[in-house]
C-alpha cells in the first residue's frame, strides 16, 4: 500500500485502501499498523487533522478498530 508521510512527532506517514477500509500507519519509530473497517470519511478527518496523533488516538484506536502489526 502507498502511504502519505505527514508531519507529526509520532506518525511518519499513512495510507489507505479504500476498497477494503484498511488504513496504515507507519509510526517514526518504525513499526507499521493496518486497522479494519475504517471508513474513507475517517480517513480524510485524519488526513487533514492539525495533530494526526491526537485524531488517530481518538477515532480510530479508541474507536475499537480490529488491527494488527504488519512491520
Amino acid at each position: 500500500m502507498q502511504r502519505t508521510s505527514v508531519s507529526s512527532s509520532n506518525i511518519a506517514s499513512i495510507g489507505y485502501d479504500a476498497k477494503q477500509q484498511i488504513l496504515e500507519v507507519e509510526f517514526l519509530k518504525g513499526s507499521v499498523y493496518q486497522y479494519s473497517g475504517v471508513s474513507e470519511s475517517l480517513y480524510t478527518g485524519l488526513m487533514s487533522a492539525d495533530s494526526h496523533g491526537n485524531y488517530l488516538d481518538t477515532y480510530i484506536k479508541k474507536g475499537s478498530f480490529p488491527y494488527r502489526q504488519i512491520q
